[in-house]
C-alpha cells in the first residue's frame, strides 16, 4: 500500500511488523489473470516489482537472492547441465543459471507471462539471457510440466517462486516433491526459497520433512540478507537425490564471471545453520 507522504509499506500482520520504501512515482499495474502486479521508482532501491502487495524484486539488492539461489546448488551438483527454473518470471535466476558454461540447457517455467514482459521493459539487466540460445522460456503451469516431463531429464530444479499462496501454494507440497524427484537425475538436487528463518521456521521445518518423505537422501538450508522480503533474511532449502557431500569448491573459486555477493567463504558460510533452527531440524 502507499502511505502519505509516499512510502511504499508492505504489512506483515502476524508477526507484527513492517518494511516501507519511499517512493517517487508509480510506473505501472495491472491485473493479470493470475495477479496483481505494480512497479514502482523508489528513491533509493530503485524499481520495485510489487505482486498482490508483497515485494518482489527491486534494483538495488536483487542480487543476493538471484546469485544464491542459483549459484550454491549449481556448484553442489557435480555437472549440471540441464536446469528448470519454476517461476522465476523476473528472469534474475535464468541469467545467473546461464553465466555457467556448464550449463547446455535452461527452460524457465512461469505461469504468468506479464512478469517477464514487464521484467524486460523495466528490469532488463535482469533479462540479458532470455535469448541465449540455450535457454527456453515457457508460459506455462509449472506443476503441470513437472508432472508432465520424462523421468531423468533434469539435472537441477530451481523453484523461484513466491510465497506458498496463491498460484504458488502447490509448490510446497509432497506431491510436487514427488515428480520433481522423478524427474530428476542420479545426481538430481531440486532448490527451493524457503522464507525468513525468523518468521517462517515452522515452514522450513516442514519442507524438510515432506522433502524426505518424498525420497530425497538429503536436505539442506542456506541463508543469506534479503532486505525487501519479511524480516530481512532469506533462505532456501535443497533437496537432493544424493547425500551432499561437499561442493566443487574449485570450480566455484575459479568460476568465470564476477558476483556482487556469492563466494566461496559466502556458500560454506551459508550453511551454517542458527541453533534454534538446527533444533528443529535435528530429529528429521
Amino acid at each position: 500500500m502507499i502511505d502519505a507522504p509516499g512510502w511504499f509499506t508492505e504489512v506483515y500482520p502476524k508477526h507484527g511488523s513492517a518494511f516501507s520504501l519511499k517512493v517517487k512515482a508509480k510506473l505501472h499495474e495491472e491485473q493479470t489473470p493470475f495477479q496483481k502486479i505494480e512497479i514502482f521508482d523508489t528513491e533509493w532501491f530503485g524499481k520495485l516489482m510489487i505482486i498482490d502487495g508483497c515485494t518482489m524484486v527491486s534494483d538495488r539488492d536483487n542480487f543476493l537472492y538471484h546469485e544464491m539461489m542459483t549459484h550454491p546448488v549449481l556448484y553442489t551438483h557435480p555437472n549440471p547441465q540441464r536446469v528448470w527454473v519454476i517461476g522465476g518470471g523476473d528472469c534474475g535466476s535464468l541469467k545467473e543459471v546461464l553465466r555457467h558454461p556448464e550449463v547446455k540447457e535452461a527452460v524457465q517455467i512461469e505461469i504468468d507471462e506479464r512478469v517477464t514482459r514487464l521484467a524486460e521493459e523495466y528490469f532488463p539487466g535482469l533479462c540479458t539471457s532470455n535469448h541465449d540460445p540455450r535457454a527456453q522460456l515457457l508460459f506455462i503451469d509449472g506443476i503441470q510440466w513437472v508432472k508432465e516431463a520424462a523421468a531423468g531429464s533434469v539435472d537441477v530444479i530451481i523453484v523461484d517462486s513466491t510465497d506458498p499462496v496463491g498460484p504458488a501454494e502447490g509448490l510446497f507440497n509432497a506431491a510436487f516433491y514427488r515428480e520433481c524427484f522423478r524427474c530428476l537425475g542420479p545426481d538430481g538436487i531440486l532448490v527451493q526459497q524457503s522464507e525468513s528463518p525468523l518468521f517462517h521456521a515452522e515452514l522450513i521445518e516442514a519442507m524438510h520433512q515432506t522433502m524426505r518423505s518424498s525420497g530425497f537422501a538429503d536436505t539442506r538450508s542456506f541463508f543469506f540478507p534479503q532486505c525487501i522480503y519479511p524480516s530481512g533474511w532469506w533462505s532456501g532449502t535443497m533437496a537432493s537425490k544424493s547425500a551432499i557431500s561437499g561442493f566443487r569448491e574449485a570450480a566455484a573459486e575459479a568460476r568465470p564471471f564476477e558476483t556482487a555477493y556469492y563466494s566461496v567463504d559466502i556458500h560454506q558460510s551459508a550453511f551454517a545453520t542458527p541453533e534454534f533452527l538446527r533444533k528443529r531440524l535435528s530429529a528429521i
